[in-house]
């Protein structure tokens, strides 16, 4: 009797744990350069769910927050750009953050 439960019991953290990497999601974010002095960035996650209302900053190269806002209904944050040296964090939470350098964002 009791290896049943033992069987049962590891069964059931196995389904709980699988059904938890499931639904696992992936943050996904690019940003692109206007032309226009401002910046747009569009994000996600590889699930397919939206991202409005995700935390995004800008910050320069000491980690100083110099823009900060979140992302529309549309999932997507424009802002002026702040110049050479900054990095973008859409941030939806502790192991749900992508970081895009200024360098990398080209029109």
């Amino acid at each position: 009797m009791k290896g049943k439960f033992l069987g049962f019991a590891l069964g059931l953290a196995l389904a709980v744990f699988m059904a938890t990497y499931a639904f696992a999601h992936t943050p996904l974010c690019s940003c692109y350069d206007n032309g226009d002095g401002t910046i747009t960035c569009e994000g996600g996650f590889s699930d397919g769910s939206s991202a409005a209302g995700v935390v995004m900053r800008a910050v320069d190269s000491s980690g100083k927050v110099i823009i900060e806002g979140k992302m529309n209904e549309d999932s997507e944050f424009t802002f002026k750009k702040p110049g050479d040296d900054y990095t973008v964090i859409f941030d939806a939470g502790p192991g749900h953050a992508v970081e895009v350098p200024g360098s990398e964002i080209t029109e």
